[in-house]
């Protein structure tokens, strides 16, 4: 067209996008890339110091974790049969039955003191297989060394101030445990079983 009419590019904008806005545009997308890439290397690092690993950090902490014998727990230290001084009183109507202790605990090893019939306080009065009467300090030692020859026994402490100990006989009372069953519980004190190896 011509005249008045005719159209120039001094007096209209053009039709293409300006050079400038497709650079902001190209500008954005790069950023959020960039931000992308560096958010996923920083988990990368993360997952790194934090052992995301696992095979790794299995295997580092085998390592770290030596092959240790099972702790054994301390000996027990309990006194011999003939250290253990022992007074056979008979509470039960059966007699004789204080003086055939007294000698079987004899041939155990035991000492042994006064043999005869329970007092007044305990004459047919200990319904149980017997009572071991001592000082405090008996315990721990002479109560748990006799005890092993009579399961059952009923363990009381007095004000006595020496070491015997009173096995005062019950009407429960039949026989004292095997040998071989009072040498097992005498181990089974002294040489307690090996207490279990750290888990790693």
């Amino acid at each position: 067209m011509g005249g008045k009419y005719r159209i120039t590019g001094d007096a209209y904008p053009r039709m293409r996008r300006p050079r400038k806005r497709r650079r902001l545009v190209l500008a954005g997308v790069g950023a959020v890339v960039a931000l992308g890439l560096a958010g996923w290397g920083t988990l990368q690092l993360i997952d790194v110091f934090t052992g995301g690993d696992k095979s790794a950090a299995a295997a580092s902490h085998k390592r770290a974790c030596p092959t240790v014998k099972p702790a054994v727990a301390p000996a027990k230290a309990l006194p011999k049969p003939a250290a253990v001084k022992v007074n056979v009183y008979n509470a039960t109507t059966r007699s004789g039955l204080a003086k055939d202790a007294a000698e079987e605990l004899k041939k155990r090893g035991f000492a042994i003191g006064e043999v005869g019939n329970a007092s007044k306080e305990y004459d047919k009065k200990v319904p149980g297989t017997g009572v071991l009467l001592g000082a405090p300090a008996a315990k721990n030692g002479g109560f748990t060394v006799l005890g092993t020859q009579l399961a059952g026994a009923v363990e009381k402490t007095d004000t006595r101030k020496t070491g015997e100990i009173d096995l005062i006989l019950g009407t429960k009372f039949k026989a004292f445990s095997t040998p071989q069953e009072a040498t097992a519980a005498m181990t089974a004190l002294t040489k307690p079983a090996p207490a279990p190896s750290p888990s790693c």
